[in-house]
C-alpha cells in the first residue's frame, strides 16, 4: 500500500513549504486545508477541505491517509480541545502514525502560556497508542523582526533571556526529513528541538537587524506591567495578551535559551542564522520596520 502524507495547515507557512518539499521528492501528499481556492494553488496530488474542529470532515478527508502532520492550530482558549478533535478523527479514519508540530518547552507548567496546549496535544496523542513523533520548533526568526514596533522598539520583558529562534525553511526540511521516512519507524516515538544554530539576547537580536538593514533598531526591556499597558492598544483578549507577555518571559526564565542539532541531525546541513536569514529576506523585511 502507498504511503499517503496528510498534511494540515497545507498553507500556511510551515505546512505549504512542507507540501513543496514531499511533492518535489515523489511522495503521495494529500493537503489539507479550510481554503479550497487557496489549496488549489499547491502541487499537491490530492487536496481536502476540513477543519479540525468537525470531526466528520476531518475523517473523511483522512480517509486512506497513513501519516499525519499536525500544524497546530491557532491560538485560542480551546485549542487543546480542538488538536484533540482533529487527533481522534485521524484514528478513527485509520491513520496509523501522527507527526505533530509542536513548541520548544511544551510543559505543563510552561512560562509561555501557549505552550502548555502543546504539551497536552502531545500527551493525547501519546495516550491514543500510535507512532508518534513531535517536532518542537523555537520561536521563528521572521517573527522577530515583526515583533519590533513602528518606532524601531523591540519591547518585552524578556531581561537579558536568550533564544535560538529558527527560520520556516529549516522547519520545513526538517518535518520533510522525518515524514518521507515515517514507514520506516527510524523516529518514531521520538521529540526534536528545531532550533537556529546560536542564542541571541534581545540586545543582540536588535543589533543584528539593525545591521542588516540600516534602520534604527533597539530593545527596551519592560516589566510586567508595562508589558500589559503597552500592548492594551490593541484591545485583544485577556488570554491572547496573556501569550504575547509570557513568550517573552519564557525567554527570561531560561526556557528558550536552547540550541539543539536536530536540524543538522534530519536534514545534513546548519540551521541559518539569524544574520544569515536577514541577508537573504533583505527587502521584504525592511518593509516591517520604520523608514
Amino acid at each position: 500500500m502507498d504511503e499517503v502524507i496528510a498534511v494540515t495547515g497545507a498553507t500556511g507557512r510551515v505546512g505549504g513549504r512542507v507540501v513543496r518539499r514531499l511533492v518535489a521528492e515523489g511522495a503521495t501528499v494529500r493537503a489539507m486545508g479550510r481554503d479550497a481556492g487557496k489549496l488549489a494553488q499547491l502541487p499537491a496530488a490530492e487536496h481536502a477541505v476540513a477543519s479540525y474542529d468537525d470531526a466528520a470532515a476531518m475523517r473523511a478527508a483522512l480517509a486512506g491517509a497513513s501519516t499525519l502532520f499536525l500544524v497546530s492550530a491557532h491560538e485560542g482558549p480551546g485549542r487543546v480541545g480542538t488538536h484533540t478533535t482533529a487527533v481522534d478523527a485521524a484514528l478513527a479514519a485509520g491513520v496509523r502514525r501522527v507527526v505533530y508540530l509542536s513548541y520548544l518547552g511544551a510543559a505543563p507548567h510552561a512560562t509561555f502560556t501557549y505552550a502548555r496546549d502543546h504539551w497536552y496535544t502531545e500527551q493525547h496523542i501519546r495516550a491514543a497508542g500510535v507512532p508518534f513523533t513531535f517536532l518542537r520548533d523555537s520561536s521563528y526568526q521572521s517573527d522577530l523582526v515583526a515583533m519590533t514596533g513602528d518606532d524601531g522598539i523591540l519591547r518585552g520583558p524578556a531581561g537579558d533571556g536568550r533564544v535560538a529562534a529558527v527560520t520556516h525553511d529549516d522547519v520545513a526540511d526538517s518535518t520533510s526529513a522525518v515524514l518521507l521516512t515515517a514507514g520506516q519507524g527510524i523516529h518514531d516515538g521520538l521529540t526534536y528541538d528545531l532550533t537556529g544554530p546560536e542564542a541571541l539576547s534581545f540586545d543582540e537580536i536588535a543589533a543584528t537587524i539593525a545591521e542588516a538593514t540600516g534602520r534604527p533598531v533597539a530593545y527596551q526591556p519592560e516589566t510586567r506591567a508595562e508589558a500589559y499597558a503597552s500592548r492594551a492598544v490593541y484591545g485583544a483578549p485577556a488570554w491572547e495578551v496573556e501569550g504575547w507577555v509570557s513568550s517573552y518571559e519564557a525567554v527570561a526564565s531560561g526556557e528558550m535559551d536552547v540550541v539543539s542539532d536536530a536540524v543538522r541531525a534530519l536534514t545534513g546541513r546548519a540551521p541559518q542564522a539569524f544574520a544569515d536569514f536577514l541577508a537573504a529576506h533583505l527587502e521584504s523585511l525592511r518593509r516591517l520596520l520604520p523608514k
